[in-house]
């Protein structure tokens, strides 16, 4: 599982020429699931992750300095599936997605990934699949990379 974390002022995605996700001050998440989550990335696994993102501290103090996190500004999540995240730029000159989850059971991770993620926090979404336009103002800016395998260590 691949996430792209970035601290926004405000963002929104659109399919089709409408707002189907919306949110100010907060994260917006890319989220991408890689083949090898089919048998390694578990219920619990998600939710440490999401804990880790719900408790990041990547929001400015009345210093200036990144010490507060998500609940404390009263922010939000938008979360947006991007399966290109696992592309593989190797060989030639177009993406392999041969590491990305199948779609049917990445949709199913993403929404489960945003229940999780609800136990925290206001959570607004794209459409899984659809060809969605996400528009942002990052704040700072301030982004972040997050994978799974990293954060959890290795799998038994």
């Amino acid at each position: 599982m691949d996430i792209v974390i970035q601290r926004v002022k405000e963002a929104r995605v659109k399919v089709d020429g409408k707002i189907v996700g919306e949110i100010e001050d907060g994260l917006l998440l890319l989220v991408g699931f890689c083949a090898a989550d089919d048998t390694d990335l578990k219920r619990a696994d998600m939710e440490s992750i999401a804990l880790k993102i719900l408790n990041l501290r990547c929001f400015s103090d009345t210093e200036g300095r990144m010490n507060h996190c998500l609940a404390q500004i009263d922010g939000k999540i938008l979360a947006v599936s991007q399966f290109t995240l696992l592309g593989n730029l190797k060989k030639g000159n177009r993406p392999s997605f041969v590491n990305a989850l199948r779609p049917g059971l990445a949709s199913d991770y993403f929404k489960l990934f945003c229940d999780i993620l609800r136990n925290g926090s206001t959570v607004e979404e794209g459409v899984f699949g659809a060809d969605m336009k996400v528009e942002l103002v990052n704040d700072g800016p301030v982004t972040f990379t997050m994978n799974s395998k990293e954060i959890l260590g290795p799998r038994k």
